[in-house]
Order: C-alpha cells, then sequence, then structure tokens
C-alpha cells in the first residue's frame, strides 16, 4: 500500500468515527445497565429456550424511502440504533450460565456512501458503546448458535408472524441454510414475553416519554395561538410538527390528524386537506417522538375562539368522561380493555350514555365509537394486555370522544398517564389546556 493510500484510509477511519460518534449519540440512550437488565427478566421469561433477535434492516419496509427506525423490540433490549445488527441470549438453566452476544454486520463501503458509516464489531470501545462484553461479526453467528444450541429439541424464541414478513425472516432462513440449528429445533414467537416487560416502564422510560409529551404539549399551544377561520388543516399540522421537533422530537409517532368541521367526526382523518371554516371544531391528535419514545395528546378548539351552546354541552361531556374515568383508576385493579372486568372504558361510557341526548332524544353512547385507552411506549400504541390491571410504571392514554356526524361535531380529549410508585396517577400531557373556558379566554387574547 502506498504512503498516498495509506493517508486516505487513515483520513477515512478518522471521518468514519467521528460520523458514528455523532451517529450513535443522535438519541438519548439510556445506560448499559438498564438494557442488560431488561435482557436479563426476559432470559427469566425465557427458561431454557434461546433467543435470538434482528434488527431491522436498512431496506425493509419503509426503511428505505422514510429514514431507518428500529425495530421497538430490539432498541428495547439493546438501545441500539443501528440497522443489520443481531442479538443472542441464552439463559442460565441447568448448571448453564447466563450469556449474551451482540453481532454487527461487517464493513461495506460502498453501501457507507448511500447511508453513512456504521459501527462494526471491531470499531474501538465498541463494548463500552453497545452494553455488551461480547461484540462479534455477523458472519459468526452461525457458529455461536451452532456452539450455544444445547439439544437436537432447541427451542428458539424470535420474532415470528403468521405471515412471515419480520426482521427475523430472511436471516433465519439463511441460518437455518447453513445448518446452525439442530433439525428438530422449534421456533416460538418472542414478542408476548417481551411485551410483557414494555408495559412497566422504568424511570428512564418515563422520563423519556414525559420529555416527548412536554414537546407535543408545546405544539398544541402554538396551536391555540395560531387557529383561526380560513387556514388549512395542513397548516395547523405543519406548525404542530415543526414546534414539537424543535424542541427535539426527531419524528412524528404517528400521522398527525387535524380535522375541521365534518373531518372533526372521522377518527382516523389524516388528509388534514380541508379549510378551517367558521364555527368549525378542530380536532388536534398528534405526537411527537422523542428518542423513540411517542406521545399522544389529542386538543379540541373552536376554529373562532367561541364554543356554540351545543358545542359547549358536547365538549364538557367528552371532558366529564375522562375526569370520571381518572376518579375511578384503582391501581392493581383498573383495566384498559372494553369487555375486561373493572374496566375504566365502562365508566367512560357509562358517563357518556347519562349525560345529554342526540336530536333524537337517545343516549349519547353510540357516538363514543372507539376504546378509551392504549398503552404509550415505543410505540405510539405500544406492547401490552388490556385485560391485565395497571400497576405502577405503567403508561397510557385515557380518551374519550363524541362524534356526531349529522351535526358535523367531533370531540376528542386525549391525555397520557403515567401510574406513579404509589399507585396515584399523573397526568404527563395536560399542560395543553382543555377547561372550555380556558381555551376560550387564551383564543380570545390571540
Amino acid at each position: 500500500m502506498s504512503y498516498d493510500t495509506r493517508m486516505r484510509f487513515r483520513v477515512f477511519i478518522l471521518l468514519t468515527s467521528l460520523v458514528l460518534a455523532t451517529t450513535l449519540s443522535a438519541f438519548e440512550r439510556q445506560t448499559n445497565a438498564e438494557y442488560r437488565a431488561r435482557r436479563e427478566k426476559l432470559a427469566a421469561k425465557a427458561g431454557k429456550a434461546i433467543v435470538v433477535l434482528f434488527a431491522s434492516t436498512e431496506d425493509e419496509g419503509q426503511n428505505a424511502t422514510r429514514g431507518f427506525r428500529q425495530n421497538d423490540d430490539f432498541f428495547y433490549l439493546t438501545g441500539w440504533s443501528e440497522p443489520g445488527a443481531a442479538l443472542l441470549i441464552v439463559p442460565k438453566f441447568e448448571g448453564r450460565e447466563y450469556s449474551e452476544a451482540f453481532f454487527l454486520p461487517a464493513r461495506n463501503v460502498s453501501q457507507e456512501r448511500w447511508t453513512g458509516p456504521k459501527a462494526i464489531a471491531a470499531s474501538e470501545g465498541i463494548a463500552g458503546i453497545t452494553g455488551f462484553d461480547r461484540v462479534l461479526s455477523l458472519d459468526a453467528m452461525r457458529d455461536e448458535l451452532v456452539r450455544v444450541v444445547p439439544s437436537p429439541t432447541a427451542q428458539i424464541l424470535t420474532d415470528v408472524s403468521d405471515d412471515g414478513s419480520t426482521s427475523a425472516t430472511i436471516p433465519l432462513a439463511w441460518l437455518r441454510r447453513a445448518n446452525a440449528f439442530p433439525n428438530y429445533s422449534s421456533f416460538k414467537d418472542v414478542k408476548s414475553l417481551i411485551g410483557e416487560l414494555r408495559v412497566t416502564k422504568d424511570a428512564g422510560e418515563i422520563a423519556l416519554l414525559r420529555k416527548a409529551a412536554e414537546a407535543t404539549v408545546e405544539s398544541h399551544r402554538s396551536a391555540l395561538r395560531t387557529l383561526r377561520p380560513g387556514q388549512s388543516e395542513n397548516e395547523i399540522a405543519a406548525l404542530i410538527e415543526y414546534e414539537y421537533r424543535r424542541r427535539g422530537c426527531e419524528a412524528p409517532a404517528f400521522s398527525s390528524i387535524v380535522g375541521s368541521g365534518l373531518n372533526s367526526t372521522v377518527l382516523h382523518y389524516a388528509s388534514n386537506s380541508g379549510t378551517i371554516q367558521n364555527g368549525d371544531l378542530v380536532v388536534m391528535d398528534v405526537g411527537g417522538e422523542y428518542s423513540m419514545y411517542a406521545a399522544d395528546v389529542t386538543r379540541t378548539l373552536p376554529a373562532n375562539g367561541r364554543f356554540t351552546p351545543r358545542q359547549r354541552e358536547i365538549y364538557d361531556i367528552v371532558l366529564g368522561a375522562q375526569q370520571a374515568a381518572v376518579n375511578a383508576f384503582r391501581s392493581g385493579v383498573s383495566t384498559i380493555g372494553r369487555s375486561s372486568e373493572n374496566s375504566l372504558y365502562r365508566v367512560a361510557m357509562d358517563y357518556i350514555n347519562t349525560h345529554g341526548k342526540d336530536s333524537r332524544g337517545e343516549p349519547l353512547g353510540k357516538y363514543f365509537i372507539h376504546g378509551l385507552s392504549h398503552f404509550v411506549g415505543l410505540g405510539v400504541h405500544d406492547a401490552g394486555d388490556g385485560t391485565k390491571p395497571l400497576g405502577p410504571g405503567a403508561v397510557f392514554t385515557i380518551e374519550p370522544g363524541i362524534y356526531i356526524t349529522e351535526e358535523k361535531i367531533g370531540v376528542r380529549i386525549e391525555d397520557t398517564y403515567v401510574v406513579r410508585s404509589d399507585g396515584t396517577l399523573e397526568c404527563i400531557s395536560c399542560g395543553a389546556l382543555k377547561d372550555a373556558a380556558a381555551i376560550e379566554k387564551a383564543m380570545a387574547k390571540k
């Protein structure tokens, strides 16, 4: 290798290291110890089964056109935000000690010209960066599996879906072809076990969720100050996304919903193509994503700053239903499933059905067309079983709504709540105004 070639190579490595450092620090990552603790909890649930997980790839699904986003379960266990990695967990069982290994793809200089430098197993300080004592090249995964899979009837826990379209599909097929597993190994879906862990957020996760919520609350405040008839729904959506992005959110947690007039009655309205008219109600269901953690906050505002008497009546019923559910919450007892025992949904539905009528004098419950709650975390509709009681560390929404198409009145009020260690509820998004009188007063000052 000539002197010039060596110098160019050294410069490339230096630049790669600098870009890599910037890339890996893009998220506000939790400590390595916290991710390891999650892996050890998963191993305890796995019994004697081996856990094999794969990160998403850059060309998987929408990643190729909308930018790479890590698989939620993989990020939850590793905090790793780069594509193509793999994780192996071997639980402690019958004299076998717990072990784990992390695998990174080898360097591909041609690919990196398209998507930027990536870490490799030989990167300086890689153990400290990843939190794994053993970081190997992905090429070594086959031999490592042969070494650790214990028996011909071993059970492998991995990401297996019914349609075979997960990030594990292709690498598992290759590993099978490479004879990495004994012939009678069985493969079982691991998602439910990880989902059970993800329901209970640790302090670091709650801190990130709080930041996502606070940024989203500020975007709602900005919309309240700005909203007026004649604007397009898309203009308000763009303003909201700008506000939470400039406060540290890297992306929307989901497609923003800004629906006015008749559009306010469409639950998952997403085109945001209408023009806001005088007298409209405007439903704004939005959320930023901060370090992969989602916010989900909905407010309903009068376009001209004043609710009509009928709009105010429906609005106050929705707000009352939300408060009724909050008041009814009991840690270790309450659930969020529609039909489950001690369901908060039932509380909200009963409130709506016993307050107010439609134009035919009938109860309003039939206009509450969706569930009351969902878990929030790495996914805006996060993993979790809604039939099980909510306990400390659970993070979920309470979001009643009434949608009366014939009156062009749609109202939804949604906040995100955390169950504290003492069993009480904390609202992390209630900084966005939701009292009708307070909203009118604030909008009158524009």
